[in-house]
């Protein structure tokens, strides 16, 4: 089970209900329910992105395409003061991408402990790539979440895809 997030503010829900309006836009696209914002120091949003893997790139995550746009377009401190809020907990790639390219904080809206849990309830098949946890791939990220004020709004997205 997991447990509640504690590091999670009122300014953090903002951004993250951005990103579950990106996901639902992903969703209504045909797409995967994700969608990623990067924020910097002062509270900008910098870049946003929904999933785009229908077509069959399943590397085409919203955190992935953060992690590429990042180096192209910010600092290296840039990159490390930024804020990453994001629907879904990264998968080990973006969490790995993330890492690599030096970014800053993770906050998601619902875990991949919950989404793995949901799946099995539905009886769906487990995803190719393990569910690991953002800080198990990169264990000197900071990340926050789950955050529960999202849980159900999360499920609903998740299930109107992934349910057979």
């Amino acid at each position: 089970m997991y447990s509640p997030a504690v590091a999670i503010d009122d300014n953090d829900l903002e951004y993250l209900s951005r990103c579950v309006e990106l996901a639902r836009e992903a969703l209504d696209e045909g797409d995967e329910p994700f969608g990623s914002i990067l924020v910097d120091h002062t509270g900008r949003v910098l870049f946003e992105d929904r999933n785009r893997v229908k077509n069959g790139d399943h590397t085409r995550h919203p955190e992935f395409a953060i992690a590429q746009w990042s180096v192209a377009n910010l600092t290296p401190n840039g990159r490390a003061d930024a804020t990453v809020y994001t629907s879904g907990e990264h998968c080990p790639m973006c969490s790995a991408a993330h890492a690599w390219v030096g970014l800053g904080r993770i906050v998601y809206a619902a875990s991949s402990e919950q989404l793995t849990r949901w799946l099995s309830e539905w009886g769906c098949r487990p995803p190719p790539v393990a569910p690991l946890p953002i800080t198990t791939v990169a264990p000197h990220t900071d990340a926050d979440g789950p955050a529960p004020e999202y849980a159900d709004a999360m499920k609903a997205l998740y299930e109107k895809k992934f349910r057979p």
